[in-house]
């Protein structure tokens, strides 16, 4: 797979730059793929980042997925729903609980 999936305004900020960007639109089944990729060429740059630079690298990571649920059909409040469904039924991941299996 040739190429790199960018925010939309890179090929824009390239060309001001003074270089000649070459892309294209990528179609549907393309799409969805490269943005599964994304992902997680995103979660290795957070799992690599310093405590300084993590923020930024979750904020790409949250851009992938919010761009991934769109393509999947679920709205941002849709996805904020379904995190807080999770979140009822079987709680959430700030208590720090590390689960050592069965006895």
């Amino acid at each position: 797979m040739d190429g790199k999936l960018v925010r939309d305004k890179i090929p824009r900020i390239i060309g001001e730059s003074g270089a000649d960007p070459h892309w294209y639109v990528a179609g549907s089944q393309a799409y969805r793929r490269r943005l599964r990729d994304k992902l997680e060429e995103e979660v290795r740059e957070v799992l690599a980042a310093d405590d300084f630079s993590a923020p930024g690298e979750l904020a790409d990571v949250m851009e992938v997925v919010r761009a991934l649920a769109a393509d999947l059909g679920v709205d941002p409040v849709a996805l904020e729903k379904i995190c807080e469904g999770k979140a009822s039924a079987r709680g959430g991941s700030t208590g720090r609980i590390v689960w050592m299996g069965n006895r």
